[in-house]
């Protein structure tokens, strides 16, 4: 997409909308007066998702503003009923993290970013074989020779690591800097990123690694990295105001703080020179020095207004809820379904990304109700998306995005997050359909992760990069002589017809100054295969993997987070029982004592955010016990074993007690460390789903296994606190939704008595789970269970009891009539 615009310091929409819109009382109290100046600092805008971006499908919207002069913005909507309801605008602008937030290029009023180079912060990093605990960020920093080192050298971060020997000034996020910037009466700039974002490199590249750059930061300014994967609370907060005042964000965020960490100004990617009608970046840091020289009290005033504004939109308050009834789900499907592409799948149009709750949530429903026609639309999704270049064709995963409505050419960073979710999507379209080719998505997933993302002892890794020696996709894309040099005269014409391979290629980096030619992203364009030549493109994908495996490959990001660890236990715990594969039952045992050892302080019940290199960070947030709580719940579900019951009601305890909010309802998004300008309750579901969905499904789902009426309250009572979001974002809350659609329709007990490591056990437990229903738990009658299973006495022969509310059906001992009930309720 693109945004053109000039002067958005001048114009946040306050002409054009009521005088009690947010929007408008942010843009001329906090913004306008500041900039109203000859050289006035131009907008910061750019394609959606060179990187991590979090939108969901929407349509387009251009927003006249006049102050002083015509400004043009495009924003981005939630859907079409929000389009003229200022405060909707906001909630999709400001309180979602909506869209356009990416990994940003430079745009100005033509093609997107075609002369900034590309650039890879480790162009010589690889990533360590499976079994080895090296990793790409520091092996490179120790093998190389530095002029500088700053104090990120002393973090554990792969993104601050990359930015240790910048001759930038660089502090971590603390009180260190902030007291230095106190002290020396120094506004702050904060740099935000993420180690896998494509343009954060290139911003490095051009801008961090300037030795004038450098110096002109440090005498003016206290510069400051985050990692927003290692704090996604700081990330938010500085998001929001960024997508508040220019209607788009993404990383590298770019944003100027008092010395109180209040912020005045923000974007995203700036160039090294002046184009495209904005500033460079020094341009830009000359003019923010003359105003906090000139106009420092005014900067204040503001910094101190935008941040009260901020702070009371992202309080979530309404002043009217509606009710928690199934007319917001039926109103959700509506909106939803308007946005969907026949031809291609998805939702939206380029950049297309999965956004795996609104599929997984439309899928629940079509199922739910009967509506072909959505189920249908969900199956189209999947299948396109199978067959597109966003998914490794060879090696397995899915990448971030697409840069096109196709799903043809990827952004190729594959983030362990958006598997995790799509994993769990195609188990689902697997038991929805019976279809073996959704299941073999699902094996080539864990195949991709147990392979390259898995640490020795069990962890998950986070990320790998797009880029490799300085060209994003070069470690994936092929070109047609190097086929012809590689495969037989057999196996060629098959795999040229079935990839769509073509002399001239389908994919240039067009951010780099010299892209290599005539590459192709593998994508079937022709899925007809007779047997013998299913044959040849079998040996012919082997030949071309080991061929790939010895080229340099992406960075990897080899932190541990709890969170995205979490999110990928349950499904990971889900695919040993639906798919009958033992070895993944193995594998989320494993992670999740990895887990418990490296962050979980069982005395406090305190479970940490981040693991890397043997040492834990301090940070505690609410993904990581919301995520990992509802995989631990799928685990046991998968497994019968009490002590992964007990572990999660320890996790919700832990949890409940450092993040719910008992007077207003749902969840913190931290602990309200002193860091932080302003303690949130995140609640959007976009690339990930948000801490508070998750906590509420999970809490959900424990109550019914356990009989505890409080988690089912906590859980009603922040639904209804979010009411007002579901009904107005739907986009936004797809996650919500199905928590949502849990809590209203009273879920079926499987109750399964015996040994759970028997086989006639295990039939049974295979059976709960060989079945698309999203509305049931399954559950043993030993550990902290609900009073009926619990009053079953031990030593019986393995039985299932499959209860709704207080009525059970006769005990079976046959898979075939659980699987016959479980259906009946679809």
């Amino acid at each position: 997409m693109k945004t053109g615009g000039q002067n958005w310091t001048r114009c946040f929409m306050p002409a054009l909308f009521a005088p009690q819109s947010i929007v408008a009382k942010i843009s001329e109290a906090a913004i306008a007066p500041l900039f109203r100046t000859e050289n006035t600092v131009a907008s910061q805008a750019g394609k959606p998702g060179q990187g991590k971006p979090d939108p969901p499908p929407v349509r387009l919207r251009r927003l006249q503003a006049w102050v002083h002069d015509f400004v043009l913005h495009v924003f981005r909507c939630h859907y079409s009923r929000n389009m003229y309801r200022p405060r909707r605008l906001l909630a999709a602008i400001c309180g979602m993290a909506l869209l356009g937030v990416g990994c940003r290029p430079p745009q100005g009023g033509h093609e997107n970013a075609s002369s900034v180079p590309a650039g890879n912060a480790n162009p010589s990093a690889t990533n360590p074989p499976s079994n080895s605990t090296v990793n790409s960020a520091s092996t490179h920093a120790a093998n190389a020779t530095h002029h500088h080192t700053n104090r990120l050298a002393q973090e554990k971060s792969p993104y601050l690591l990359q930015h240790a020997h910048n001759p930038v000034d660089w502090h971590p996020w603390g009180e260190e800097a902030f007291a230095q910037a106190k002290a020396e009466n120094k506004p702050i700039f904060l740099s935000i990123g993420y180690s896998t974002c494509h343009w954060c490199h290139v911003m490095e590249r051009e801008s961090f690694e300037d030795e004038k750059v450098g110096a002109y930061l440090k005498e003016h300014f206290i510069s400051i990295k985050v990692d927003r994967e290692e704090r996604p609370d700081v990330d938010k907060i500085y998001m929001t105001y960024v997508q508040a005042t220019t209607g788009s964000g993404g990383w590298p965020m770019t944003v100027f703080l008092t010395p109180d960490r209040k912020p005045f100004y923000g974007g995203t990617y700036f160039p090294p020179e002046s184009k495209f009608g904005r500033p460079s970046f020094m341009e830009l840091l000359a003019r923010i020095r003359e105003l906090w020289t000139t106009r420092q009290d005014e900067l204040i005033a503001s910094a101190e207004n935008m941040t009260l504004q901020i702070a009371a939109h992202m309080s979530n308050e309404a002043a009217t809820k509606p009710k928690l009834n199934p007319d917001l789900l039926r109103e959700a499907v509506m909106s939803l379904r308007r946005n969907y592409d026949p031809v291609n799948g998805g939702f939206g149009g380029a950049p297309k990304f999965p956004t795996p709750a609104i599929p997984s949530f439309l899928l629940q429903q079509g199922a739910r109700h009967g509506d072909q026609e959505l189920i249908d639309m969900i199956v189209h999704t999947g299948e396109r998306m199978a067959a597109g270049g966003i998914y490794d064709q060879l090696g397995g995963g899915f990448a971030r995005y697409s840069v096109d409505a196709r799903w043809l050419v990827p952004h190729f960073e594959k983030m362990l997050y958006d598997n995790a979710q799509l994993l769990d999507l195609y188990l689902d379209l697997y038991l929805q359909t019976g279809r073996q080719r959704f299941a073999g998505v699902a094996r080539d997933i864990l195949r991709y992760i147990l392979r390259d993302m898995t640490h020795p002892e069990g962890g998950f890794y986070s990320a790998e990069d797009a880029d490799s020696e300085g060209y994003e996709g070069k470690f994936y894309v092929w070109t047609m002589s190097e086929l012809k040099e590689l495969l037989t005269a057999e196996e060629l014409p098959v795999v040229v017809r079935h990839f769509g391979i073509t002399e001239r290629g389908n994919f240039e980096d067009h951010s780099h100054p010299d892209p290599l030619p005539n590459q192709n992203v593998l994508s079937i364009v022709d899925p007809r295969l007779t047997d013998a030549e299913a044959g040849l493109i079998k040996s012919a994908e082997k030949k071309m993997l080991a061929v790939r495996d010895e080229r340099i490959r992406p960075h990897l990001d080899d932190k541990v987070l709890a969170s995205w660890n979490g999110l990928l236990l349950g499904p990971l715990a889900r695919a040993a029982v639906v798919l009958d594969e033992p070895k993944y039952a193995a594998a989320a045992e494993k992670n999740l004592a990895f887990l418990k050892n490296s962050l979980w302080d069982s005395e406090t019940r305190t479970l940490y955010h981040r693991w890397r290199e043997g040492e834990r960070d301090s940070v505690q947030l609410l993904d990581a016990y919301a995520y990992l709580l509802n995989g631990v719940i799928t685990l046991y579900e998968a497994t019968l074993n009490p002590e992964h019951l007990a572990f999660a009601m320890e996790l919700a305890e832990g949890m409940i007690g450092r993040f719910h909010d008992a007077e207003k309802g749902g969840f913190w998004q931290s602990t309200g460390t002193k860091d932080l300008i302003i303690r949130v309750k995140e609640d959007y579901d976009g690339a990930q789903p948000s801490g508070n969905s998750v906590a509420i499904l999970g809490l959900a789902r424990l109550g019914h296994i356990t009989g505890e009426a409080r988690f089912g309250e906590i859980a009603g009572s922040s639904l209804e606190f979010f009411a007002d979001r579901m009904d107005r974002s739907p986009f936004g809350t797809a996650f919500m939704l199905q928590a949502l659609d849990f809590v209203l329709d009273e879920p079926a007990r499987v109750v399964i008595t015996g040994d759970p490591q028997s086989k006639e056990v295990r039939r049974l437990i295979v059976a709960s789970h060989g079945v698309y229903q999203t509305a049931k738990v399954v559950l043993s009658n030993q550990g902290p269970v609900e009073e009926f299973a619990k009053s079953i006495k031990t030593g019986r022969e393995p039985e299932a009891y499959i209860c709704t509310g207080q009525s059970c059906q006769p005990p079976t001992r046959e898979p075939e009539k659980i699987q016959a009930f479980l259906r009946k309720r679809s």
